[in-house]
C-alpha cells in the first residue's frame, strides 16, 4: 500500500482498467457489480504486513473478513500480486477481484469508496531516550542523530530543509516485497542502534515498533508546515464502473467506522481525526489483539 501513497504525491504509474465486471443482483443492496455476488474478492499483496501476506494475517483481512460478514458473504478470497507498477492492472481491472481495501483518496487509477481512516507518516524512537517529546523533524534534540528515512517520500524533504539528510540512513522505496521490507529493516536497525530515529509511513511504523517488543513513541508527522503532504485519508478502491458496490461499501464504512477503528489500531495504526488528533481505542486502554494467521 505504501506504494500508492507515493502515487499520491507524484511517483505514477500509466495504468488502464480493464472493462468492468458484468452486474449481479443481491438482496443486500441492489445490484453491485460482484462477478461472485457471495464472494468479497479482495486485490491484495502476498507479503506486506501489516496490510495483507499470504497467511491472512494482515488488518487489511481483518477488515475484509469483518466486511464480509456484515455484508452476508459466504467468503474471502483474494488475488495476490506485489504491490509494485501493475498491480491495479493485474488484480482490479482484470476483474480478478472486486476491491482494494487500501487506496489514497484522490488517486486516480481507481474509484474511492469514502475514507475509512486517516493516518500519517510517522517518527519513531524510544520513549525513554534523549529525543523525548520531538514532535517535528525540524526539533534540535534530532540534528547530529543518524534517521533512518525512506528515499523519495515526503518526509525527506522536511529532513533535507532541516540539514539532517547528510547523515541519514537512506531506504529503498520502489521494492518487490516478495523479498525486501524497508520498514522492517528500518525498525531492525532502531533496534540494533544502527540508527536513532526511524522515519516511516505511519501503518508501517505503529506496526513494527509494537512488533520488536521495544517501547517506542511512534509519533505522526502532522506539524511539519508547508511542504509536501504527510497525512493521507485512505478509502478503498473499486472499478469506475462500480458504482452501487461503491455505495454498498460506503454503507458499510459509515455503519461499522467504529469496529473497523478497533481493527486498525490493534495493529498499531495511528489514526487521526479531520483536526490531527489521535484516535484512541473505545475498548479499554488496550486495542484487541490481531487474529492469529491463518496455518
Amino acid at each position: 500500500m505504501i506504494r500508492f501513497v507515493t502515487a499520491v504525491v507524484g511517483i505514477t504509474s500509466a495504468l488502464a482498467l480493464a472493462m468492468p465486471a458484468a452486474a449481479q443482483d443481491r438482496e443486500f443492496g441492489g445490484e453491485i457489480e460482484l462477478v461472485d455476488p457471495n464472494v468479497l474478492r479482495v486485490c491484495a499483496d502476498p507479503n506486506n504486513l501489516p496490510f495483507s501476506n499470504e497467511a491472512e494475517a494482515g488488518f487489511e483481512q481483518e477488515v475484509a473478513r469483518f466486511l464480509a460478514d456484515k455484508l452476508g458473504l459466504q467468503s474471502v478470497s483474494y488475488t495476490y500480486f506485489p504491490q509494485a507498477t501493475g498491480f491495479v492492472r493485474m488484480t482490479l481491472g482484470s476483474n480478478l477481484c472486486d476491491v482494494i481495501m487500501s487506496y489514497p483518496q484522490g488517486d486516480e487509477l481507481v474509484q474511492n469508496t469514502n475514507a475509512y481512516y486517516r493516518t500519517a507518516y510517522a517518527l519513531v524512537y524510544p520513549k525513554d531516550g534523549d529525543l523525548a517529546g520531538v514532535e517535528t523533524i525540524a526539533d534540535p534534540k534530532l540534528k547530529d542523530k543518524r534517521i533512518g528515512i525512506v528515499a523519495g517520500t515526503p518526509p525527506a524533504t522536511y529532513l533535507a530543509r532541516a540539514g539532517l539528510i547528510g547523515k541519514a540512513k537512506p531506504y529503498q522505496l520502489m521494492i518487490d516485497t516478495r523479498f525486501d521490507n524497508s520498514a522492517k529493516a528500518m525498525i531492525d536497525d532502531l533496534d540494533s542502534g544502527e540508527i536513532d530515529a526511524a522515519i516511516l509511513w505511519g501503518p508501517m511504523a505503529g506496526y513494527y515498533a509494537k512488533e520488536s517488543g521495544k517501547d517506542y513513541a511512534v509519533v505522526p508527522l502532522t506539524h511539519e508546515g508547508k511542504g509536501p503532504a504527510t497525512t493521507f485519508r485512505i478509502t478503498m478502491g473499486v472499478r469506475a464502473s462500480d458504482q452501487q458496490w461503491k455505495r454498498t461499501l460506503n454503507q458499510a464504512i459509515q455503519d461499522y467506522q467504529g469496529e473497523i477503528d478497533e481493527i486498525l489500531l490493534s495493529y498499531g495504526v495511528p489514526l487521526l481525526d479531520e483536526e490531527d488528533r489521535p484516535i484512541v481505542s473505545k475498548a479499554g486502554d488496550v486495542a484487541p489483539e490481531p487474529r492469529e494467521p491463518k496455518g
